[in-house]
């Protein structure tokens, strides 16, 4: 029996300055980021879709309305209801609320160096196999739910992230920029029975 539990990162976020937003409340999609979500919404529109949830966080949340919306409008019994999972929520980061690129970077005052030292784990946050172990939580609660047809799951790029490399047998500490996990991104995880037997990556809303 195949389930997929479709893995959407959050559209592109209101942040005309920049700052490094993490967990902080209030940052909401930009006009980009609805028509982004809107895309991704109108892809799903067709698919098998029994079980939807998100992360808590605003813009996680405004990127799963417009799916919900396309999937309870295209289904003929009962309308689903979303499940905001606390498991899907953005990493935790100690440099959230900064600027942390550029001339204007946080990170050249050196009362901050010591949340560098390890950037493995990662020094300045929530560790990469903490991330991981709630996101198989959220996958797994989502499989369970959608067994035999289809879920979606909205979070952010560094969860996400965590799951990809997980599945293709790649560390979890990283390089940013070598990150494949692009805004309203679909990474797919592919079941039978329990067992993962395939991933896969898309991007609905990559000519927004």
């Amino acid at each position: 029996m195949s389930t997929i539990v479709h893995l959407v990162r959050h559209g592109e976020v209101h942040n005309p300055d920049r700052i490094l937003y993490g967990r902080l409340p209030g940052w909401h999609l930009s006009v980009r980021g609805r028509q982004m979500a809107a895309a991704v919404a109108e892809d799903f529109r067709d698919h098998d879709i029994t079980y939807v949830a998100a992360s808590p966080l605003q813009r996680a949340q405004e990127t799963v309305a417009p799916i919900l919306d396309a999937v309870n409008g295209n289904s003929n019994g009962d309308q689903l209801d979303l499940v905001t999972d606390e498991d899907l929520l953005e990493a935790g980061n100690q440099l959230e609320g900064l600027h942390i690129k550029g001339v204007r970077s946080a990170l050249w005052n050196p009362k901050r160096w010591p949340m560098l030292t390890k950037p493995s784990v990662p020094s300045w946050g929530e560790p990469y196999p903490k991330i991981l172990d709630r996101m198989w939580v959220a996958i797994d609660r989502a499989r369970r739910a959608a067994e035999g047809h289809e879920a979606v799951c909205v979070s952010h790029q560094l969860p996400v992230v965590c799951v990809q490399r997980d599945v293709q047998g790649l560390p979890l500490q990283h390089n940013p920029a070598t990150r494949r996990c692009n805004l309203a991104s679909v990474s797919s995880l592919v079941f039978e029975g329990d067992e993962l037997t395939d991933f896969l990556y898309s991007e609905p809303a990559q000519e927004i």
